[in-house]
C-alpha cells in the first residue's frame, strides 16, 4: 500500500463513528447498571488501542490491505484460482470467510492456555461496554493481524473485501461489546445474521462454562454450526457477574497492569476469600480452557 492511500483514514472514520454513536446509545439506553464509572475503566482500554495502533503500523508486513493488492497484483489464492468472480461475489465471499477465521482464532485464543493469557487482557474487563471491543493485548493484537494477512493471502481477497471486512470486524466488535438495551424482538431478529449485545455479553460471563460459548464477532452464524451458541445466561442478564476469577481489583485497570498481566495466573479460593492475581513462570496455572472459573 502507498502512503497516500486513504485507507487508514476511512477506517480510522467509520471506527470514530461507530464509537461515537454506540457510547451515546449506550447512555440513552443501558443495558446493565454499572459496577464502576467509565473514567477508571476507559483510560486502560484507549490506552490500550494507543499502543496497539502504533505498533501495528510500525510493521507494514501486517497489512492486510498490502498483502490483498499483492494477491490481486500476482494471482494468488484460492478465489483468484476459481476464476474471474464479479466484483461482488469476491467482496462477500472474503468478509464471510475472514470472519470464520476470525470465529476459529478466538476458539483457539481460548483453548491453548498461553494464548488465553493474551486474551485474557480482554475478560477481564470489570465491567462491558463499547470500549471493551478495543480493549486487546498488543501481542494478541500483532498475532490476530499476522493470521488475518495468512488468511488474506490464501484467499487471495480483494482488496475492497478486505476493506469492507476490517470495517465490518471493528463495527461489530464494538456493538456486541455495548452495553445497550435493544427490544427483545429486534435483538431475537438480529441475532439470526449478526451477534448482538446480549448474545455475547454471555461470553463475557465469569462462569467458565458460558465463557466458552458464543465466540463470534459479526455473523452470528458460526456458533450455531459449531454447537457453541448458548442463547442466555444463567443468571440473567442483570444478575450475571463479569470477568475473570481473580481479576476484580481496581488495579486490575491501568495500562500498566493490562499490559504486563499475562504473566498472571489466577490464584484458587482459599477459606472463603476471593480469588487474586500472582506472578507466576508456571504454564497456566488453572487457567485453561475448561477451568477458568
Amino acid at each position: 500500500m502507498e502512503l497516500s492511500s486513504p485507507e487508514p483514514l476511512l477506517r480510522l472514520g467509520a471506527f470514530l463513528i461507530c464509537l461515537a454513536l454506540l457510547a451515546a446509545a449506550e447512555a440513552a439506553a443501558p443495558r446493565r447498571r454499572p459496577a464502576i464509572g467509565r473514567r477508571p475503566r476507559w483510560a486502560g482500554n484507549f490506552g490500550l488501542v494507543v499502543v496497539d495502533t502504533a505498533l501495528v503500523r510500525a510493521l507494514p508486513f501486517l497489512s492486510a490491505v498490502a498483502v490483498a493488492g499483492l494477491a490481486e497484483t500476482r494471482g494468488w489464492g484460492l478465489l483468484q484460482a476459481v476464476g474471474p468472480l464479479p466484483a461482488w461475489v469476491a467482496i462477500a465471499a472474503s468478509i464471510v470467510l475472514l470472519d470464520l477465521a476470525i470465529y476459529l482464532q478466538h476458539v483457539l485464543f481460548h483453548a491453548l492456555p498461553a494464548l488465553w493469557r493474551l486474551h485474557r487482557v480482554h475478560h477481564t474487563d470489570l465491567d462491558l461496554d463499547v470500549t471493551t471491543g478495543v480493549r486487546f493485548h498488543p501481542v494478541e493484537i500483532l498475532l490476530s493481524a499476522g493470521i488475518r494477512v495468512g488468511v488474506v493471502g490464501i484467499l487471495g481477497a480483494p482488496i475492497a473485501g478486505v476493506i469492507a471486512f476490517e470495517i465490518l470486524l471493528n463495527a461489530g466488535s464494538l456493538f456486541s461489546h455495548a452495553n445497550l438495551r435493544l427490544p427483545e424482538r429486534a435483538d431475537r431478529l438480529l441475532r439470526m445474521v449478526i451477534v448482538t449485545p446480549d448474545m455475547h455479553r454471555v461470553h463475557h460471563s465469569i462462569d467458565g462454562a458460558e465463557r466458552d460459548r458464543n465466540f463470534g464477532f459479526t455473523l452470528s452464524w458460526w456458533d450455531g454450526l459449531f454447537g457453541t451458541y448458548h442463547a442466555q445466561p444463567r443468571q440473567g442478564h442483570d444478575d450475571m457477574e463479569l470477568g475473570v476469577a481473580g481479576f476484580a481489583g481496581r488495579d486490575a485497570l491501568g495500562l500498566g497492569h493490562l499490559l504486563i498481566q499475562p504473566l498472571l495466573r489466577e490464584r484458587a479460593t482459599v477459606c472463603g476469600t476471593a480469588p487474586h492475581a500472582t506472578l507466576t513462570g508456571g504454564r497456566h496455572g488453572g487457567d485453561g480452557a475448561r477451568s477458568r472459573t
